[in-house]
């Protein structure tokens, strides 16, 4: 009964091997990918397999000569979000440098107009009149009016101008004019920053040059969930990218750019700077929909948009020892930038210090695929209870 049931089994598992293997693999000593992938070659789209690349010493040394493939090289994926984005138009770097300028007064500014020895045209600030409500306010045209002096036109004009066009006019009824113009209350140029920051809001435009930092610092800082790389500066009719962490970590003082009225400052999320961990990699302990749940494929948020391929598997959960193959690591590189698919043979654990030096990209997918024992006995826990139905013999209540 015993060989009659092993026969079943075996002639079973022959003839439904190819379709009972439960879960993904990729086929044993492949070159090759399976599917099609689009690629761009000469600047025209086709379809093509891709090779597999082993994960070898002279593949990081070859990775690590081209300055993008690290975190703050320009070209790096991490730092082309807006290249990804739905119907982005931004252009990759920053406005250019325009020189340092003097505050101009707007509309809506309020100035503090001081004629000295002449206390009648002078409205004095009190203990209960601030500067703001004592001082002259710039009209949406534009224009101040002054006792003696008349309607002056004040926006568009620095205080040193306004000043000099003031003293020219009162010296027509004043011997030797000494007077003051300084800005009381800065209203009519603006910032806006959003995103992620700790309190998105507007930011006011003073006398002193407002910069992307100060206006994010003045905005409460980056939140955690910032993506300081891919930040966003809209002016006027153009968006450009900034990158703040080449500022802080690389010292390009040119993403530190000068804002001007209407600028938006958008900082976006993280959520972009992730890479997916799949197949045997151990179970990990979540809460799905309020219920205490395990999952083994999950997805890790890149630090900075920067991870190697030891830190996703170990963010990941670390690998099965008992179902999985280490002999056969992939990484699947499609959704942006070039398409590339490379295979980590980690059978002795030292393999893990390439793994350490290989830097991810955003998207990226780890695959972990299973050992080809598990799949075998996965097939015979599943044709086993068929196999056992057909060997056991009919009792005589049946065959009646």
């Amino acid at each position: 009964m015993q060989n009659k049931t092993l026969l079943i089994l075996i002639a079973t598992g022959q003839l439904c091997a190819c379709t009972l293997i439960p879960g993904q693999h990729v086929t044993q000593f492949s070159t090759k990918s399976s599917t099609d992938m689009p690629v761009t070659e000469n600047d025209n789209a086709m379809f093509k397999k891709l090779n597999i690349k082993p994960i070898t010493a002279q593949l990081i040394v070859d990775l690590e000569k081209d300055f993008n493939n690290r975190s703050l090289g320009p070209q790096n994926v991490a730092n082309l979000y807006y290249n990804y984005r739905i119907g982005s138009k931004a252009k990759h770097g920053v406005p250019d440098k325009e020189p340092s300028s003097q505050y101009r007064v707007g509309p809506r500014d309020i100035l503090t107009i001081t004629v000295w020895e002449h206390p009648e045209l002078t409205i004095p600030a009190g203990e209960f009149r601030s500067a703001d409500t004592a001082g002259t306010l710039v009209g949406e045209d534009g224009n101040i009016y002054y006792p003696y002096a008349g309607v002056i036109k004040a926006a568009g004009k620095t205080v040193e101008e306004i000043r000099a066009e003031l003293t020219k006019k009162l010296s027509v009824y004043i011997e030797q004019v000494q007077l003051d113009v300084r800005v009381a209350s800065y209203r009519s140029q603006r910032v806006y920053v959003v995103g992620e920051v700790a309190t998105p809001g507007i930011q006011v435009v003073k006398d002193i040059p407002l910069t992307v930092l100060e206006a994010i610092n003045l905005s409460g800082g980056l939140s955690p969930e910032a993506d300081s790389r891919n930040i966003t500066l809209t002016r006027k009719d153009k968006t450009y990218t900034v990158n703040l962490l080449s500022l802080y970590e690389g010292g390009d003082l040119s993403q530190n750019v000068r804002l001007e009225s209407g600028d938006v400052l958008n900082v976006p999320d993280r959520s972009f700077n992730k890479v997916f961990v799949l197949g045997e990699t151990n179970l990990i302990n979540s809460i799905v929909g309020g219920t205490n749940a395990t999952q083994r494929s999950r997805s890790v948020l890149m630090n900075k948009g920067r991870m190697t391929l030891t830190e996703a598997l170990s963010d990941g959960g670390g690998v099965n020892q008992e179902t999985s193959d280490a002999a056969r690591m992939f990484v699947f590189r499609g959704g942006l930038g070039k398409p590339e698919i490379f295979l980590l043979n980690a059978k002795s654990p030292d393999a893990l210090l390439l793994a350490d030096r290989f830097p991810l990209q955003p998207h990226d997918v780890i695959f972990v695929d299973r050992a080809e024992g598990i799949r075998w006995n996965q097939i015979i826990n599943q044709i086993q209870p068929t196999a056992t139905l057909l060997s056991t013999p009919l009792l005589p209540q049946a065959i009646k």
